[in-house]
C-alpha cells in the first residue's frame, strides 16, 4: 500500500521555511493516509537529521519563534507513531536535538532541562556490566524512548484512544529483547552482584548501579511471562542478602532505591522474603536481620508518608501476619517466629513512640508515628497473645494516648484508633489494664477540649463510647460513669452518655436483686466456685493461628504484674459483695486466689 502512495514534497531544511514545515506536519491531522505520506517523505534522504541541525542554529541565535516552531514540528513527527522514524530520532546522532526541541514548549514559562536528564541517563548506562554492544545500544535506546514517550504524553488526554500505540509497542519489544539476553547472561548477573556487594565500589557508581537495577526490575516485572525465570535467576545470586546490606547503608539514595527493589520482590513473590525472614529468625547472633532493616527504613525515611513507605509497610504486614505462614510452617514455628519478633524487633518499631518527643510535633515526626501506630494496630488484631503481653508490660497505651494532644489531627486519630482496636476485642485483660491505669482520662479530656466542633476526631471519640454502650462492656461502663460522669453530663448533643448511665443503673439494679436472692439463702451454707485470674480463663487469647500455635500449657498472664491489685477488684460484683460482708482479710484473699475445687463458706 505504501508503494502506491505518491511522495509528499517537503520544504527545504532552512530556518526561514520552518513555518511551512510546521504547517505541513500539522495539516495531516488524524488522516491515516496523510500520516503515511508524510512519514514516507521524512524517511527519504536523511531529512530528519538535517531538520534537527536547525535546532542548534536557532538556539545559538536565541530565535524563540524558530525554537517554538521546531517544538511543534518534532512533536508532530513523533505523533506520526512510525517505527522507522523512532529508530532515527532515538539514535545517538539525533536524540539530544530531539529533546532540545521538546524543551521549548510554548505553554511553559521557562524551557525544561530534558537534555540534562538524558545525559545523566547516558552516564548511568556506563555502569552497566554488559559487554554486548548491541544490548548496551538497545538499553540506551529504550531509556530514551520511555522518556520521550512520557514527555509527549503529558498533554495527550484529548487525543484518540490508542495514541502512540506503535511507540508503546516499540518500548515493550525492546524491553523483551533486553531481558531475553540478560536473563541468560550469568556473567552479567555475577558482575552486577559483585559490584553491589563490593565495599570498594565508589559511592557514585553504587548509586547509579542500584538505579539501573531498579529499572531492570521494572522491565522484568512488567513482563509476566519472564517473571518466574527472572526470580529464579535472582535467587541464585542471593538477591535478599544483597538488598539487606544495601538497605542498611548510610547512603539515603542507596537505601531508598534498594527498598523500592525489595517492594518489587515482595509485591509479586512475598513468600520469597517470608522464607528468608523465617530462616533469619533462627540466627540469634545476627543483629542485622532483614525484618529489622525494613522497620528501620520505615521509621527513618526522611520522606515519611510517601509511596515507598506505604509499600514497605505492606511488606512488613505481610511478613508478620500469622495467616500468611499457616500453610508453609508448623504452628509451633509460627509461635517461635512471633517470640522472635517481640523479643528482637518490636522495640525498634516502638522506639519513636517511647522516645521523649514532647517538644517535637512537626509533620515529619507525626507521619512516622502514625505509620508506627498503623502497624501496631495490626499487631493488636493479629498477635493478641503476644501484643497483650507487650502493651501491658510496657504501659504502651498510656504513651500512645499522649498523642491525642498533637496538633496533627491525623496523628490523634491514629492514637485513638489504636485504643479502639484494643477495646473492640472485648478482652477482659485489656479492659482491666485500661481501668487500673485510668486511661480513659486523656480520652475524656480530648473530647471536652474538642468542644462542640464537629470533625473526624469528635466523631471517632463518640463512636468509641457508643461502641462500649452498644456492646454492653460493663466493666468499662462502670469505670466511665463512676469516674467521668460529672464531666460528660455536659454533653447533651448526643444520647450516648445518658445511655451509658442507664446501662450502669440497670446493671446495679440487677446486681442488687441478685444479692438479695443470695442473702435470702442465709443463714446456711453455700458454696462459691473459685475464680483464678489466669490467661486461660480470659476467652480467646489471640488470632486463630496464634492461638493454635501457643504452648499447650498456658503461662499465667496477669495484668497485676504491672500494678498490684487485690482480688476483689477483678471478681464479679456479687462475689465481691460477699467478700465485703464477711470482712475477709488479705490473707483470705490470697488463699481464695489459690486454685482449688471448692471453698466452703460458713454463715
Amino acid at each position: 500500500m505504501s508503494a502506491s502512495i505518491p511522495l509528499m514534497d517537503l520544504p527545504s531544511c532552512e530556518v526561514h521555511r520552518l513555518g511551512e514545515i510546521a504547517d505541513l506536519v500539522s495539516s495531516v491531522g488524524r488522516s491515516r493516509v496523510g500520516k503515511e505520506k508524510l512519514a514516507l517523505a521524512l524517511k527519504k534522504e536523511g531529512y530528519i537529521p538535517k531538520l534537527l541541525q536547525l535546532f542548534q542554529v536557532c538556539e545559538n541565535l536565541k530565535d524563540t519563534e524558530g525554537l517554538r516552531l521546531l517544538f511543534d514540528i518534532v512533536r508532530g513527527i513523533l505523533y506520526l507513531d512510525e517505527d522507522a522514524l523512532f529508530e532515527v530520532m532515538f539514535s545517538d546522532e539525533c536524540i539530544l536535538n530531539v529533546a532540545g526541541c521538546l524543551e521549548y514548549d510554548p505553554s511553559l514559562a521557562q524551557p525544561e532541562s530534558l537534555r540534562e536528564f538524558l545525559m545523566k541517563t547516558a552516564k548511568l548506562q556506563e555502569v552497566i556490566p554488559t559487554r554486548d554492544p548491541e544490548i548496551r545500544h538497545k538499553i540506551r535506546q529504550t531509556f530514551r524512548a520511555q522518556y520521550i514517550h512520557a514527555i509527549i504524553s503529558q498533554n495527550s488526554s484529548d487525543l484518540e484512544e490508542g495514541f502512540l500505540s506503535t511507540l508503546t509497542a516499540f518500548v515493550r519489544r525492546s524491553e523483551e529483547e533486553i531481558l531475553k539476553v540478560l536473563q541468560k547472561d550469568e556473567i552479567f548477573f555475577s558482575e552486577i552482584f559483585a559490584k553491589l556487594n563490593d565495599e570498594a565500589t565508589a559511592d557514585e557508581q553504587l548509586r547509579e548501579l542500584v538505579k539501573f537495577f531498579r529499572e531492570f526490575f521494572a522491565f522484568s516485572y512488567a513482563l509476566p511471562a519472564n517473571r518466574g525465570e527472572f526470580l529464579n535467576t535472582l535467587a541464585k545470586f542471593e538477591i535478599l542478602p544483597t538488598l539487606e546490606r544495601l538497605m542498611g547503608m548510610n547512603d539515603l539514595q542507596v537505601r531508598s532505591v534498594a527498598a523500592d527493589i525489595l517492594c518489587y520482590v515482595g509485591y509479586f513473590n512475598p513468600f520469597t522474603i517470608h522464607d528468608f525472614v523465617l530462616q533469619e529468625a533462627h540466627q540469634r547472633d545476627n543483629n542485622n536481620q532483614l525484618l529489622i532493616v525494613i522497620i528501620e527504613q520505615l521509621i527513618n525515611n526522611s520522606d515519611a508518608g510517601l509511596g515507598g513507605d506505604n509499600q514497605l509497610k505492606k511488606i512488613l504486614l505481610i511478613l508478620i501476619d500469622p495467616e500468611n505462614m499457616r500453610e508453609r510452617v508448623s504452628n509451633l514455628e509460627i509461635f517461635e517466629f512471633l517470640d522472635f519478633f517481640y523479643d528482637r524487633c518490636i522495640h525498634v518499631l516502638t522506639a519513636p513512640l517511647l522516645a521523649d518527643t514532647s517538644d517535637k510535633d512537626d509533620y515529619q515526626t507525626a507521619e512516622v508515628l502514625a505509620l508506627v501506630l498503623e502497624v501496631l494496630s495490626f499487631c493488636v488484631r493479629r498477635h493478641r497473645y503476644h501484643m497483650k503481653k507487650y502493651v501491658t508490660s510496657k504501659d504502651l497505651l498510656r504513651r500512645i494516648l499522649v498523642l491525642l494532644k498533637s496538633k496533627h489531627k491525623f496523628l490523634a486519630l491514629s492514637a485513638l484508633r489504636f485504643m479502639r482496636r484494643m477495646i473492640g476485642l472485648k478482652d477482659d485483660i485489656y479492659n482491666r489494664y485500661i481501668i487500673l491505669g485510668n486511661l480513659f482520662e486523656p480520652v475524656v479530656n480530648a473530647l471536652l477540649d474538642n468542644g462542640t466542633r464537629y470533625n473526624l476526631l469528635n466523631s471517632a471519640l463518640l463512636e468509641l463510647f457508643e461502641f462500649i454502650r452498644v456492646e454492653d462492656i460493663q466493666s468499662l461502663i462502670e469505670h466511665i460513669v463512676e469516674n467521668f460522669s460529672d464531666k460528660l453530663d455536659s454533653i447533651q448533643y448526643v444520647r450516648t452518655f445518658q445511655g451509658l448511665k442507664a446501662k450502669y443503673e440497670q446493671e446495679k439494679n440487677c446486681q442488687s436483686q441478685t444479692l438479695n436472692s443470695v442473702l435470702s439463702m442465709l443463714p446456711g451454707k453455700i458454696f462459691v466456685r473459685d475464680e483464678t485470674v489466669s490467661e486461660a480463663d480470659e476467652g480467646p487469647r489471640g488470632s486463630k493461628v496464634e492461638e493454635e500455635a501457643a504452648p499447650t500449657s498456658p503461662q499465667t498472664f496477669n495484668v497485676s504484674n504491672a500494678t498490684s491489685t487485690p482480688l476483689t477488684t477483678v471478681m464479679s460484683p456479687v462475689k465481691k459483695c460477699i467478700f465485703e460482708i464477711f470482712n475477709f482479710t488479705d490473707e483470705d484473699e490470697e488463699e481464695e486466689a489459690r486454685p482449688r475445687k471448692r471453698t466452703r463458706l460458713d454463715s
